[in-house]
């Protein structure tokens, strides 16, 4: 892989399986670890903490945990995280005109989704 490239660096951190539908979870908004889980049909609870640990090293997603009994957790995007969106808004635009995708409830347009978390966020 070449380090200088941006499509190679980009495609590193989003071609990692579960990463791109992570991201498209995420966009409606923070969510919590089990919430994730059951979106994700078919994902494991290990998988899914190293994804989320590996975006959170990334600068993609944010951890903030509650201090209450017991401890909440919960995740969300951050703006690099958010910046994604159009790359998956585009893949599902592609899926639905040259794959036979249908558009379905999961996939609705993205950039919907994030201007409601950024101004949720402010």
């Amino acid at each position: 892989m070449d380090d200088t490239c941006p499509v190679c660096k980009t495609a590193e951190i989003v071609c990692a399986k579960w990463t791109l539908l992570l991201v498209r979870d995420l966009s409606e908004g923070r969510s919590r670890f089990c919430e994730l889980e059951r979106s994700l049909q078919g994902i494991s609870p290990r998988t899914l903490s190293l994804r989320l640990r590996a975006l959170e090293e990334e600068g993609i997603v944010e951890r903030e945990t509650y201090p209450e009994v017991p401890p909440r957790v919960e995740y969300a995007l951050t703006e690099k995280g958010r910046a994604l969106l159009p790359i998956i808004d585009d893949m599902r635009r592609y899926g639905d005109t040259w794959l036979g995708g249908a558009l379905g409830a999961d996939c609705a347009d993205l950039a919907t989704a994030a201007t409601a978390v950024d101004a949720a966020a402010a």
